[in-house]
């Protein structure tokens, strides 16, 4: 397929960044996208098809957040976000570290975030939607959507730890964590 048959052409890269940043998972993220296409394709009419995308994206990963919670509980080990690596123009060597780095750093700060606060945040200041899509995306009211945001802003800024983790859960994923950059 070429990129002028894809039907998420040019909002391809938004909604992965969008999906993956969700679900720190490349798999889930692209599964995601799979049935969003579905969704639009079967669609009888759509006047915004980036509205509705968005819209679709977001609530299918906070579908699969929601179960991901229970399946995590049964997961043995502290878990840990799925990076992402993309070279671009540095050597391969510093790219594959810094996109090591930063993305994994991202996942993680992420993760102190429940779905919602995790979608709000994503959608209004990493991807500047503003707050009334944000509000339609989230089925929730625009001042709801303000504080949610809010809410997550805060908890990121003062590294908060995932309300589902316990002391000793966060003592392995800061070693873990410690010891993936030591390793490179």
């Amino acid at each position: 397929m070429t990129d002028a048959d894809d039907p998420l052409g040019p909002h391809r890269s938004r909604l992965m960044g969008l999906a993956y940043r969700m679900l720190s998972s490349r798999a889930e993220a692209e599964d995601v996208l799979q049935d969003a296409y579905l969704r639009f394709s079967g669609a009888k009419h759509v006047d915004n098809a980036e509205a509705f995308l968005v819209t679709t994206v977001t609530r299918l990963c906070l579908d699969r957040l929601k179960s991901a919670r229970a399946r995590r509980e049964i997961y043995v080990g502290p878990w840990l976000p799925e990076p992402v690596f993309d070279a671009g123009a540095l050597s391969p060597h510093a790219a594959t570290e810094l996109a090591d780095d930063l993305s994994f750093a991202l996942l993680l700060t992420l993760e102190r975030l429940t779905p919602v606060e995790r979608a709000a945040f994503l959608l209004h200041d990493v991807f500047g939607a503003p707050f009334a899509d944000v509000a339609h995306t989230l089925e929730r009211s625009e001042e709801a959507c303000r504080q949610i945001a809010s809410r997550a802003r805060r908890a990121v800024r003062e590294g908060h730890p995932r309300r589902d983790t316990d002391p000793a859960a966060r003592t392995r994923l800061l070693a873990a964590f410690a010891d993936a950059i030591a390793s490179g």
